[in-house]
């Protein structure tokens, strides 16, 4: 079977984190996984096994409150981390701040193995919460191929009242660290 040029919707379905913490919607079509390593949170992809090509996120539960004045340090240390993998190019980079909300994009290929793979991702500090949202291709050509689906669960992803209030500078009450 020939598979489309590009790939098509069938349907939508929205996941809910069980704890409340995020929401994103992504094809229907798409098999759900837990998280290897023991990670707090979800994966989908058409792969049916062995998914290599994926949507994910991810929480860690942080021992402080990230605020605005964190960007550099948190920018340098997603910087320093994705180095470490190997042949890894960093092909776009943006920072973002709103609020109390710290959002570090960046879009990169890296070894695996003997694959290239592809990525997007958003590193988010929300509070006392770091979230990483995640889309990748199995190699650069499948991620060009699935990226309308990618960006549709970006476009869709999204945090709930309490967490946007709890980044919020005047409601929360956080200072800047000095």
């Amino acid at each position: 079977m020939t598979r489309p040029e590009r790939p098509q919707f069938y349907g939508v379905v929205t996941y809910r984190d069980p704890d409340g913490r995020f929401s994103f919607r992504h094809p229907s079509t798409w098999h759900r996984f837990d998280l290897d390593d023991g990670r707090d949170g979800v994966l989908v992809s058409p792969q049916e096994t062995d998914p290599t090509t994926y949507f994910s996120v991810w929480l860690t539960k942080l021992d402080t409150h990230v605020v605005a004045e964190d960007l550099e340090v948190l920018s340098e240390g997603v910087d320093t981390g994705l180095a470490e993998l190997p042949d890894c190019e960093v092909l776009e980079r943006r920072d973002d701040v709103l609020s109390n909300l710290v959002k570090l994009e960046r879009i990169h290929t890296f070894r695996d193995g003997e694959h290239i793979r592809k990525r997007k991702v958003w590193f988010l500090y929300v509070d006392t919460w770091q979230m990483v949202v995640c889309f990748q291709g199995e190699s650069p050509e499948e991620y060009q191929y699935w990226l309308p689906m990618g960006n549709y669960a970006f476009a869709l992803f999204q945090l709930p009242e309490a967490l946007w209030f709890a980044t919020d500078r005047d409601l929360a009450g956080l200072m800047p660290k000095s």
